[in-house]
Parts: C-alpha cells; structure tokens; sequence
C-alpha cells in the first residue's frame, strides 16, 4: 500500500492543485459562500480518518446546551434516507447515520438533523418553529458553500496535518494551508500526561498564526459499560472473557482498554451496515459471552439479535489544559454572534 500511495504521488499533486484553487475562488468570493445571521461552528479536520468530531461535537453541546436552543447538523454519512431529515421518535441510525442517531439518543432537549447540502439544512432548520440559537456542523470543514463563523480544527496527535500529505498519497482532503480557516485547533488523542514541553514543540510544527489558538485533548473511556438492562464497572469485566467489536476507523485505543489475552477482538470499516450474516457470524464468536462494542456501534446494533449480551463504551473528549480558556472562546463567539 506506501508503494502504491508513492507512484501515486503525481496525482496527490493534482488533487492538491484542485483544491487549492477551490480555495482561492471561495476566499476571493468568486464562489459563493452563504453566511447566517446566527452563530454557526463548524467542526473538522483536513484529514481522511477519525480524529475525534463526534466527542468533540458532545462536548460543544454540553457547554452550550444549558444557555442556548442547540441543533447539530451533518450529512448522515451512509445513511439510506436522502435530502434534509430532522430526527423524531420515529428516527434511527439507517434513516440518521450512527453518528447523529448517537446525538439524538444522548440529547434529546436540541434538535439533530442531516443533510448533505447543509446550505439548505441550515435554512431548514431556521424555518422551524423552535428554531435554534446556535448550529453546530459535524463534519463541514471542506464544505465552503456555507462560511461559519468559527471553524474548530481537529488533527491526530499520531497523524498531524503538518507531517501529511495529500490523498492519495497522504490522507489529507486539501492543503495544510486549509488550517489558517480555522479559529482553534486541537490536538486530539493525546497521551493523557503530555508534557508542556511536547505541546510547545507541537503547537512549533503546525505554525499557527497569532490570531489562533490550540488546545490538547484525549479520549476519555467511562469506567462503566452500559446496556439496555443496566450497567457493569469496567473493572470488573476487563478479566472476563469477552468480545470486542468495532467498526470505527482507529479501533486499537479502544480495543487496548478493555481487552485480555483471552478477548476476540473484531474490526469492521467504519460506519459499517451490520448485515445478518455479519450478526450471525459476531454471536456465533460471541459462543454466549458478553460482547463489548462502541457507543457509536451501538446505536446500530441495540435492536439486533445481539442485543441480549450487547454493551457499549461511552467515551468523552478531555482537555489536557486550558479547557477554561476554550470554553471561554467559543461561550464569547456565541454571545457576540448572537447579540445576547
């Protein structure tokens, strides 16, 4: 596959080539970019592969939830509903994607909706009768015919845009220079001690400019695991033999807090439709022991045929340090935004 990706090389720089002049035309206005007259964040990342959008999302919504009417919106990546859906109790993950259905399931006082062109999201939802306050929109980065007002920037502590490269060569959708949109960016899935030291040397490799800010966080597991009948302290099944079952992009950190050498551990792609062969295969592993998967898996699974033995790991984004100071940020860009 790096061989493959290096002969590959001549079309990376096409592709970079395009998007950069994407770019220019948006940032000149020759393309048109909409705006809303409400605070609009967009959170994303240059690269190709999970960084951590969807616990970075839910932690927005937590700090804003309490102060302001909150709708998330984002496409509903291989979801099998088309056009604009704002989610109901009639909604689940095939008609939402797994990612908002997990919104929808955790948050139920904000609105939650898809939509690919999120122009028309946007406009759908401040046609609503309890229109919201504030938008949140997952995924959007690249997505330069809306312009939000504040654009959060997520990158890898294992995989920095600053040491990638453009696709296919690299993972990244567009040039490094992409990141000068953003307001903030944070480094996600870092080692919970990182050092001053190693951030300085960090924030040193991605050459932000003055007017921008960068935060570390890392992943934070749950000490419990938790299903439809209730839940079991982590520590207390992590020497049961178990199964472990993901289908998201990086599924080692994961699999690495739970697991023993007695444990079966099974990879999907990402964001993968579980069919009833996939089903029957994963319970026959399973031979009756308890089957440990992530929260994101699970809104997909929870009314299958597993769902007997099924559990889920709820994780949650964590500032390093200076967790004051970004809330602070985006709580003053709301405020000022919103005139409130």
């Amino acid at each position: 596959m790096n061989l493959l990706r290096k002969i590959l090389f001549p079309f990376a720089i096409l592709y970079g080539f395009i998007t950069s002049i994407r770019n220019f035309l948006f940032d000149k206005g020759i393309l048109k970019s909409t705006s809303f007259d409400i605070p609009v964040i967009a959170v994303g990342n240059l690269s190709v592969g999970g960084t951590g959008k969807t616990p970075q999302i839910e932690y927005l919504i937590r700090l804003l939830s309490d102060h302001y009417k909150i709708a998330t919106l984002s496409r509903g990546y291989k979801r099998k509903s088309e056009g604009f859906v704002l989610a109901d109790a009639n909604s689940n993950a095939e008609i939402l994607g797994d990612e908002p259905f997990q919104f929808y399931q955790k948050f139920p006082n904000i609105q939650v909706a898809v939509d690919a062109n999120r122009t028309n999201g946007i406009t759908q939802l401040l046609s609503q009768k309890n229109k919201p306050e504030v938008i949140l929109l997952d995924d959007a980065y690249q997505h330069r015919k809306v312009k939000a007002g504040f654009y959060i920037l997520l990158t890898s502590y294992d995989d920095l845009y600053a040491d990638d490269f453009m696709l296919p060569t690299g993972n990244l959708r567009e040039s490094r220079s992409g990141a000068n949109r953003a307001k903030i960016v944070i480094v996600t899935k870092c080692p919970s001690e990182l050092s001053d030291e190693k951030q300085a040397e960090i924030r040193l490799k991605l050459n932000l400019s003055c007017s921008q800010q960068s935060f570390f966080t890392f992943i934070d597991y749950d000490d419990e695991i938790y299903s439809k009948e209730g839940k079991i302290a982590v520590n207390q099944i992590r020497s049961e033999s178990k199964l472990l079952l993901a289908g998201i992009a990086k599924p080692k950190p994961f699999f690495d807090y739970l697991k023993n050498e007695n444990d079966e551990c099974l990879t999907f792609p990402d964001h993968h439709h579980f069919s009833d062969a996939d089903l029957e295969s994963i319970q026959n592993k399973a031979n009756g022991k308890k089957i440990i998967t992530t929260e994101k898996d699970y809104v997909r699974l929870k009314d299958s045929k597993l769902v007997s033995q099924l559990y889920y790991l709820p994780i949650k984004s964590t500032f390093i340090n200076h967790q004051q100071n970004f809330d602070a940020t985006v709580l003053e860009y709301v405020k000022i935004s919103s005139g409130s």
